[in-house]
């Protein structure tokens, strides 16, 4: 199975420093436009798979795509708990929260497993298609710990982020246990 992860548009939020977590969240001008670009460069895919926050199931309406679209509140931002919709600043530093959640809320760790127990079920669901999934960075952060790098959830956190047009992987169809997820 060939899939690709790509984060929901530009939000208002994202603009403004706010941190939304589990918050709906509203695409900017920007992020409208980004989520047009987004369907032009995913034509290709079979189905898509979404967090159920209001800014990734936005990224999916605007993107024009047809296919089958299904919302998964495992693919939900980390849940910050007392701290969502704060300031973004008010999160650090966030690596002290991989395994210690947020004040009400949820531990990257947390986030890591809900994504795990996600694609587990989509081995099952989907063998041979091509899977867009759009979701949230610390569902990128996931991905990229069990797919991509094999880096912890710890230094994937403290790298500077680079955005780009998705990133893909192989989901390893055959075995089962440690093997379900190859690079």
């Amino acid at each position: 199975m060939k899939l690709i992860y790509e984060t929901h548009a530009t939000t208002v939020d994202n603009e403004r420093g706010i941190a939304t977590g589990w918050l709906p969240g509203e695409l900017s001008a920007a992020g409208r436009e980004e989520a047009r670009k987004l369907g032009e460069r995913r034509r290709e895919v079979d189905v898509v798979f979404s967090s159920d926050l209001r800014r990734a199931v936005q990224t999916v309406e605007l993107s024009g795509l047809t296919v089958p679209h299904f919302q998964d509140w495992r693919l939900r931002e980390c849940n910050y708990g007392e701290l969502n919709g704060a300031p973004r600043d008010a999160l650090a530093p966030r690596v002290e929260r991989v395994h210690t959640p947020f004040p009400g809320g949820q531990s990257y760790a947390d986030v890591a497993e809900l994504t795990r127990s996600f694609l587990a079920d989509l081995k099952r669901w989907y063998d041979a298609a091509t899977v867009l999934v759009v979701a949230h960075s610390a569902n990128l952060w996931a991905f990229e710990h069990l797919l991509g790098s094999g880096k912890s959830m710890a230094e994937q956190i403290v790298a500077p982020f680079n955005w780009q047009p998705g990133w893909e992987y192989e989901l390893n169809l055959g075995g089962t246990g440690n093997d379900l997820f190859a690079s």
